[in-house]
């Protein structure tokens, strides 16, 4: 049971891996620019509940073994998810009245939060 949090921790970073080395690059190459919009407007709002849902479960594990430091991560974890989810509306909203200055700094603003939960849930393999 100790280890639940951080195997889930793992999934996370399993999951933004796959999500950005091989769905994302598979989609620009496959997909013409309105069905990768269309497919990527799927998917990422999908990604960031799945990684929240992750994030509160790993939480969940975390208070039960009592773990303060996987506590953190994973309530960083959520948090963070639940931004990046809250963002997408205003990001699709850019892209679509061609405003790409705030779309760039919009998904800049995406990118980072992603890698912020890359970080911590790779800080939690030293815990």
């Amino acid at each position: 049971m100790d280890n639940i949090p951080v195997l889930i921790s793992g999934m996370i970073v399993g999951t933004i891996i796959f999500q950005t080395a091989i769905v994302a690059p598979s989609v620009f190459t496959s997909l013409s620019g309105a069905d990768s919009s269309t497919f990527l407007r799927k998917v990422f709002p999908r990604f960031f509940i799945l990684l929240a849902v992750l994030g509160g479960t790993a939480n969940v594990a975390a208070i039960i073994v009592g773990q303060s430091a996987l506590i953190a991560i994973s309530g960083v974890t959520v948090a963070l998810a639940a931004i990046a989810y809250g963002l997408i509306p205003a990001t699709n909203h850019s892209r679509d009245e061609g405003r790409e200055k705030t779309f760039k700094r919009l998904h800049l603003a995406s990118v980072l939060l992603t890698l912020g939960i890359l970080a911590a849930n790779l800080a939690s393999l030293a815990v």
